[in-house]
């Protein structure tokens, strides 16, 4: 018996951590569930776009990034079922294509790709934290006098009640999924049940009840300036509308290799019709003055009052059932940021103590990471916009990558087994989706301050935003230099022309 698998009478093999697997228990019905996160994502930032876009504007503009997000995942079927062993999802079927031509597109794709999704943590911690001061204790909030904290806004180091609060709830979405995949996946489908019931509230109640006033919806921004502004702010909305995507990243923990693919057209199918109806029944509700004033979450409150009635304590109970989409986005932000590092360092793209599942066969070191990381962030920086506008730039080249590996993959691999195979028309479209996210990050980049909501803080004279998205990227690259020359003890090369094999149980 080798020295890697032991057995004593009567009890389980034990199996060292270098050789445990992702566990396949997984379907399709739970990818979608993990999915049902992707409507948080919008509610962070819905009420933003409405000050800039106004209201057919914000509709229009949400319901194309979430089109544009949905046929993305429609494409990303042929890799994911080329590459059912891969875990990370398209941040892996991107170094997977790239790696023949240019290896350091795969760490920095990969990097960014976990940036962004890890990110979710920081963020909607910080909501949370607002959203209970705001209602509960409204004399911490930090700018009343006399709210506690710790250090100065804009220093260093800052906390305050907000914070501590997020900070509690990201240790406790890590506590939870270190204990094993099954426990994220069940917090998944009843926060996901919890955050349907505003939602659906919101999209259809102000037609039945009689709120919904049509009056309201106008465009506000008109001619060439409504075109780039939404150009900008459609480079901003992938962060949230791009995010079906996640539940390829499971690919080897589904049971069957076909769940990858029911469980991203199912995702986005359902995404689609929140991403168009939110927008319209917000809209349809709300005066601009009421969405200004809620921007960072209340307005969905306000909404449900406005088409229920009541007062306080119903605005406490749809409050709680906010915040627990809030704490669904994070548990699968931790999910799929987590396999993702994991998914890198096995790989060969980053530091080896990532590629290391615990005794519940989740990448548990990966999870500690994320939730170190986004603490930090919490601490340090006041501001949700620069760690949204610098982590995006990491996940829309990820898709790049991802999106113009699958043409590479086409000329480098014609041969390999593909159980799903597009025809000619789908991978023209997936050579647009390319073109215009590069056309997205040019006018996101170029064209910031367009939005409204720059951070005012400059790094050489450029919104710090939009620098610490590449130092973010460099960080990605160095970390794979690491891995290579110290590590694995081997000469960095631009190019890997080694013979690539496709898994031995996959089938055509």
């Amino acid at each position: 018996m080798s020295d890697t698998h032991k057995e004593s009478w009567g009890a389980a093999p034990i199996i060292e951590v270098e050789d445990r697997n992702l566990l396949q228990t997984l379907r399709w019905w739970d990818g979608f569930a993990v999915s049902l996160a992707v409507p948080s994502f919008l509610l962070g930032v819905l009420a933003f776009t409405f000050g800039s876009l106004g209201t057919w504007g914000t509709i229009f503009f949400w319901t194309l990034s979430m089109f544009i997000g949905a046929l993305q995942a429609f494409v990303y079927q042929e890799p994911a079922m080329m590459f059912p062993d891969k875990s990370g999802g398209i941040a892996l079927y991107a170094n997977e294509a790239w790696k023949r031509h240019a290896t350091i597109v795969g760490p920095i794709a990969t990097f960014g790709y976990w940036a962004a999704w890890s990110a979710v943590l920081a963020i909607n911690g910080n909501l949370i934290g607002t959203l209970i001061v705001d209602q509960w204790a409204p004399n911490q909030d930090p700018a009343v006098d006399g709210a506690w904290q710790l250090g100065t806004q804009g220093s260093p180091f800052h906390i305050t009640i907000p914070k501590i609060i997020g900070i509690i709830c990201i240790l406790l979405i890590w506590l939870l999924n270190t204990r094993g995949m099954r426990i994220g996946v069940n917090l998944t489908y009843l926060t996901g049940a919890l955050l349907l019931i505003p939602l659906a509230v919101v999209m259809f109640g102000g037609f039945l009840t009689g709120k919904f006033d049509s009056s309201q919806l106008t465009w506000t921004v008109e001619g060439t300036d409504m075109w780039v502004t939404g150009l900008v702010w459609l480079y901003l909305m992938g962060w949230s509308s791009y995010g079906v995507e996640t539940v390829a990243a499971f690919s080897p923990e589904y049971k069957e290799a076909h769940d990858t693919r029911k469980a991203l057209l199912s995702a986005s199918g359902f995404s689609l019709l929140i991403y168009f109806f939110v927008p319209l029944g917000v809209a349809g509700t709300l005066t601009a003055d009421e969405i200004s004033a809620g921007a960072t979450g209340g307005y969905i409150v306000t909404a449900l009052e406005k088409i229920l009635g009541g007062g306080g304590a119903l605005t406490s109970v749809f409050l709680i059932l906010l915040i627990a989409g809030l704490l669904l986005a994070m548990n699968t932000a931790t999910m799929d940021g987590s396999r993702a590092l994991y998914g890198i360092s096995r790989e060969g793209l980053s530091v080896k103590w990532l590629g290391v599942l615990n005794e519940f066969h989740v990448p548990a070191r990966a999870m500690t990471v994320d939730t170190i990381f986004n603490i930090a962030l919490i601490v340090l920086l006041d501001s949700n916009l620069i760690i949204l506008a610098a982590s995006n730039l990491g996940y829309f080249f990820c898709h790049i990558a991802a999106l113009t590996g699958i043409l590479l993959l086409r000329k480098d691999r014609p041969n390999w087994p593909r159980p799903y195979r597009l025809n000619g028309f789908w991978l023209f479209v997936t050579a647009i989706l390319a073109v215009v996210n590069i056309v997205f990050v040019f006018f996101g980049l170029y064209r910031f301050d367009l939005t409204g909501y720059a951070s005012g803080i400059t790094i050489f004279g450029a919104d710090a935003s939009l620098v610490l998205g590449p130092v973010i990227l460099l960080i990605g690259f160095l970390f794979y230099l690491y891995r290579r020359t110290v590590q694995d003890k081997q000469k960095f090369q631009w190019a890997d022309k080694s013979e690539q094999l496709p898994p031995a149980d996959l089938k055509a």
